[in-house]
């Protein structure tokens, strides 16, 4: 049988934990190839007080032209951050020329936390990933993200209905799966799983120490590398939360400056 491959499309922050750098090896973890396309490389990531940036928008019709060239087909396409209009459209293309039949797309649209748009947020942009995420067939939004996809204004606290009814807006965008992360309900954090076959569960666990950076990552990285692999959906959700769960307390453990993330490594061994 051969091993499943996984194209991810994101940047590659050297320092910080996120994007590519926890993608490979979570991925690697749960017996995926990881084969990932940057958009952009950056010393460490903008939550430092400076950082060195290339933007690979310009290189990435050539990177993909050679795969296309030489073959490769994947199990799975996942996008996590997307910074312009034009790397968006990259991302369609390729989604259009490498997904087969049993290719699976998982879309993390990032785009916001909190209430707030990221300052790379235009509403081009937004149009734009609107569009994209009609391509997924996962789609892995926060609310502060399902908000904003669904022209729905922000706030602090939200009714399962109204969660509900976000989530069912964002299917009938294209994606037959969808789970609303961070969902603030009291002392617990939860997630919103749901599919267009009839999965509706809230899932919830006890909120753990602070946010921290790539933890969403870390997050959508277990779902994409479940997702070829088969895992039950909902089943899929709740390992992720959870892994993610044990790294921030660890991390909060070690005394972690929370720009660097979160110490997954120290965890990693009980991800399968």
């Amino acid at each position: 049988m051969a091993q499943k491959k996984l194209a991810v499309i994101n940047d590659m922050s050297g320092v910080g934990r996120c994007s590519l750098t926890v993608s490979i090896p979570v991925i690697s973890k749960l017996k995926v190839q990881c084969c990932p396309l940057p958009t952009a490389i950056l010393s460490n990531h903008t939550a430092f007080d400076d950082y060195f940036f290339d933007d690979y928008t310009d290189r990435m019709p050539e990177y993909i032209r050679m795969w296309e060239k030489l073959g490769f087909e994947f199990s799975g396409i996942y996008t996590g951050f997307l910074g312009s209009e034009k790397q968006i459209g990259l991302v369609e293309e390729f989604i259009r020329k490498f997904r087969r039949e049993d290719t699976l797309v998982i879309v993390d649209p990032v785009m916001g936390d909190h209430g707030v748009p990221y300052a790379t947020l235009t509403p081009a942009l937004c149009r734009e990933m609107k569009k994209l995420t009609g391509y997924a067939d996962i789609l892995t939004p926060n609310v502060t993200e399902s908000s904003i996809l669904t022209d729905t204004p922000y706030k602090e606290k939200w009714s399962r209905k109204e969660i509900r009814l976000m989530a069912e807006k964002l299917m009938e965008q294209g994606p037959e799966k969808v789970v609303i992360t961070g969902i603030i309900q009291g002392e617990y954090i939860a997630n919103y799983v749901c599919s267009k076959d009839g999965c509706d569960h809230f899932l919830r666990s006890v909120k753990a120490g602070t946010q921290r950076c790539g933890t969403g990552d870390i997050f959508a990285s277990i779902i994409a590398a479940d997702a070829v692999n088969n895992v039950d959906f909902k089943v899929s959700v709740k390992k992720a939360s959870n892994f993610v769960k044990k790294c921030i307390q660890k991390s909060t453990e070690m005394e972690i400056p929370l720009n660097h993330g979160v110490a997954f490594e120290e965890v990693l061994g009980c991800l399968k």
